[in-house]
Order: structure tokens, then sequence, then C-alpha cells
């Protein structure tokens, strides 16, 4: 998973202004007890973070691989 994907579903999932309060101070478990911008400065995978918030925050496993954005029929 690139970065900037990372970022995408981290934004997509929380919004724009709790995203940046994941990411600076939710402390992952399973991760050493590290921030998300701990664990990317120190050169861990972005897809094991974004694995670890979901499981951590309770996101539900269909949203793991993000949203559905496609648009439905009656929308």
């Amino acid at each position: 998973m690139t970065l900037s994907r990372f970022y995408e579903l981290v934004q997509d999932e929380f919004g724009e202004q709790f995203s940046e309060v994941i990411l600076s101070d939710t402390r992952l478990d399973r991760l050493a007890d590290q921030t998300p911008r701990q664990l990317i400065q120190a050169g861990e995978d972005p897809r094991v973070i974004w694995l670890a918030i979901c499981q951590q925050l309770n996101v539900p496993a269909e949203r793991w691989q993000g949203r559905n954005k496609t648009p439905r029929h009656a929308e």
C-alpha cells in the first residue's frame, strides 16, 4: 500500500479533522503502543498500520479496503 492510499483510507473512514487525531494520538496496541505517525516515521508498512487501526477502532471488515465510492443506482 502506498502512503498516499493509507492517508486516503484514514481520511475517508474518519473524516478530515478526526483523521489527524487518529494519526497523532492513537496508540496502537498491536504495534508497540506507538502512534501511526511514529510508525510511519519508523518505516512500518502503511498496510500493517491501517489494519491495526481498523482492528483497534472496530472499523467494520467490509471497509478495510476502503468505502465503496461507486454511486448506487438510485443516487
